[in-house]
């Protein structure tokens, strides 16, 4: 089994808040990240796949496609938006990063070729914090 990573970098904004809770309680929890002008980050992704070599290429999966893959179903729908507002992967749901790496992984999960398995996403907020997430 050999695993391949990619790294992709997007920017965007999102506001930590349960709409079911007073804007107290969201404070008192979310503190400020729960600010109601938002906030942001440069987020940093690693997409790491799985599985066998080609013996005739050399290669789990061609970089590049797996590149284009994460443009188009990750990074072109998340850079430069306000995640609550703007995407409509995670419409309803709480923008969390840990939220953010499993919705991730089922926007990628479809699109990769069969011999190839998604093994991780690992998602920095920041450089001192990070999610990672196996599928489970």
């Amino acid at each position: 089994m050999v695993y391949l990573t990619r790294l992709e970098h997007f920017n965007a904004a999102h506001k930590l808040f349960n709409p079911s809770w007073s804007k107290e309680q969201n404070e008192e929890v979310f503190g400020a990240c729960a600010n109601e002008n938002w906030h942001g980050h440069n987020f940093e992704l690693y997409v790491t796949v799985k599985g066998s070599i080609n013996p005739d290429t050399g290669f789990l999966m061609d970089v590049k496609h797996l590149s284009k893959l994460i443009q188009t179903h990750v990074v072109k729908k998340l850079d430069h938006k306000n995640l609550n507002l703007d995407v409509d992967f995670l419409q309803g749901k709480m923008c969390s990063t840990e939220v953010l790496a499993t919705n991730i992984w089922q926007q990628l999960q479809p699109h990769l070729p069969q011999n190839v398995q998604l093994h991780c996403i690992k998602l920095y907020e920041t450089p001192r914090i990070y999610v990672e997430y196996f599928g489970e």
